[in-house]
């Protein structure tokens, strides 16, 4: 007798049977992925430079992640004779500092100098902005979270960029295979199957191609990287990931539109980067870049410009000297707010220099005119890149004489939610789901 009722009156439960898969109403989600299934939080390991960081920032944003992720760094030493040292991997960069401090230590306490010698900075010194407030990588606190974590909130998703990073991501793989998916952004260059999915862009493989082979000494091939191709787990990206997309120009256009709005049109922006080892340039870069601007300005209605950390003294100055007193022409002094979502959403074109593969790609994606400057100075995969986008019809080279006024258009690059759509994929056929 169950609370003075019959118990002849009382009919067993029974829990609902799964439907069946061929049921058209589909699986409701507890059936299909089970409570442990859904991934609804990612950890992003970045390696301090912004354009790689940028890149993990994208993902994890089209991912549906942005409100829920930790930000870890992989820091190095810099600062003196750590410039020299970064080729090393991190762990041994650290050990050799260590070691180096302590052999410091111990010659000024021999000598008793009452004056120590300048030790290296640690941790990126005072030249690592932010750093006070971002997570330092630890392979066995991530490995934790993932572990302990995962009955409760599922699966962790873990997205890292960069050289620096590979070993952090690849370590939390092996330890936590059962409850990580590890996203490696850029090409690791060998070992691929450490991680689940490996995102880089196509031109990474140039080395690859008979062009390429024909420049490397026969002796050497089998130093350069990477030495294979791309395997089914390897999504290729025409240029880099970042943040922009149409609802992120909404919604800067109506954030910044008190500031560009008034501007006279055409409005043409200016992305200044700064030489690389594969696009070297200096000062005559910089004096045909304003001889070139002096001579398409009179089809504009506003310039404005915008240097990058990377800009050379010498370039940036010597732009400021030419152009800084012209009245169609501002030049952002390098102050918060940064307008660079401003000028993706407002501008009408733009001129980029040819070394900066992020600033290329997150202005090929707003479908507006792109014109390089100095892609003549460019080698290897960079040269491929810039080819790639040409034969796009995606981007042209910067002259001089061009009409600003006169506009082109082209299909925007969509990288980001390609790789964001292969992640989907890839992460079902682990029998999980994205579930923000």
């Amino acid at each position: 007798m169950l609370l003075g009722l019959d118990s002849k009156q009382v009919k067993p439960i029974r829990l609902p049977e799964p439907p069946s898969p061929h049921f058209g109403g589909g699986v409701p989600d507890i059936f299909e992925t089970g409570f442990s299934g859904a991934i609804r939080r990612a950890v992003v390991i970045g390696n301090g430079f912004p354009a790689a960081e940028n890149q993990c920032l994208g993902l994890v944003r089209a991912l549906g992640l942005a409100d829920n992720h930790l930000f870890y760094r992989v820091t190095r030493p810099r600062g003196g004779v750590n410039e020299w040292l970064h080729w090393l991997p991190v762990s041994l960069h650290k050990k050799l500092v260590y070691l180096i401090r302590q052999i410091i230590l111990l010659t000024a306490s021999l000598s008793r100098s009452n004056k120590l010698a300048p030790l290296p900075l640690e941790n990126g010194g005072s030249g690592a902005v932010g750093l006070a407030s971002v997570l330092e990588a630890d392979v066995h606190q991530i490995v934790t979270i993932a572990r302990q974590s995962y009955d409760k909130d599922g699966p962790l998703l873990v997205v890292a960029s960069g050289r620096d990073t590979i070993s952090i991501a690849s370590s939390i793989k092996r330890l936590a295979s059962q409850n990580v998916f590890v996203v490696q952004i850029q090409h690791p260059r060998s070992n691929l199957n450490r991680f689940d999915l490996v995102i880089t862009p196509h031109h990474d493989y140039y080395p690859l191609t008979p062009h390429a082979q024909e420049k490397v000494p026969r002796f050497l091939r089998s130093w350069i990287t990477p030495r294979e191709p791309p395997d089914r787990h390897v999504v290729l990206t025409v240029g880099a990931l970042h943040q922009i997309d149409s609802a992120a120009l909404r919604s800067a256009a109506s954030a910044w539109h008190d500031e560009f709005a008034p501007l006279p049109k055409p409005l043409l922006v200016v992305n200044i980067g700064g030489p690389t080892r594969h696009c070297r340039y200096g000062a005559d870069l910089a004096k045909q870049l304003t001889a070139y601007l002096l001579s398409v300005l009179q089809s504009c209605g506003s310039v404005r410009i915008s240097f990058s950390d990377r800009t050379p003294e010498k370039v940036s100055n010597i732009v400021a000297k030419e152009l800084g007193n012209n009245p169609k022409v501002y030049i952002w002094d390098g102050e918060e707010p940064n307008p660079n979502m401003g000028h993706l959403a407002w501008a009408d074109a733009f001129v980029v220099t040819a070394d900066s593969v992020s600033l290329i790609s997150e202005a090929c994606s707003t479908g507006k005119p792109v014109y390089l400057m100095g892609a003549e100075r460019c080698t290897w995969k960079l040269s491929e890149f810039h080819k790639s986008l040409s034969e796009r019809g995606v981007v042209r080279p910067f002259t001089g004489s061009e009409d600003i006024s006169e506009s082109w258009s082209y299909p925007p690059l969509n990288d980001t939610a390609e790789a964001a759509r292969r992640v989907h994929e890839a992460v079902a056929e682990r029998g999980w789901r994205l579930r923000p």
